[in-house]
């Protein structure tokens, strides 16, 4: 029988991850005895060669957030097509509740403009060459999403 767990280790391992932090907030819940204090952690993990993903972790101290948010965002990884430029293949919106994102490819040599969270998501997915705008929302959790959305939606063309 086949211990799937340690091939899901084993895979894991094997990876390069980076991961970065987009953002750490305070939260709380509100008890009979006052307020429960707690931290909310968005990480974006990735392998800058086309493997991506957004992860959030909640916990009462902000290590233990991050280190959620990492395990959590190695279980959301999408792989994203790249052309030879380091770009996507062609432009394609994005969409996560209010927040909307418009990801264009651009010319070798311009670089990646976007930003804030959507900026993180690219460069850890291995883009190198691309054009971002987010519409609607300011979330960063939310704009994460739907580039990770919009990224889960490029097609490839055969010739």
């Amino acid at each position: 029988m086949v211990d799937r767990k340690r091939n899901y280790k084993d895979r894991d391992n094997r990876v390069e991850w980076e991961e970065r932090v987009v953002s750490v907030q305070r939260v709380t819940k509100v008890v009979k005895g006052g307020k429960k204090l707690s931290f909310r952690a968005v990480v974006v993990v990735g392998d800058q060669q086309g493997k991506v993903g957004v992860g959030v972790g909640k916990a009462s101290d902000v290590s233990t957030a991050v280190r959620k948010g990492v395990t959590d965002g190695k279980k959301n990884v999408i792989t994203v097509p790249l052309t030879s430029s380091n770009s996507i293949p062609h432009k394609i919106n994005g969409r996560f509740g209010a927040a909307k994102l418009v990801l264009r490819p651009s010319a070798p040599g311009c670089g990646v403009i976007a930003g804030g969270a959507p900026r993180i998501v690219l460069e850890l997915a291995g883009i190198k060459n691309i054009l971002s705008k987010q519409l609607g929302s300011n979330s960063l959790l939310n704009n994460a999403r739907a580039t990770i959305d919009g990224l889960s939606n490029l097609r490839t063309f055969v010739a």
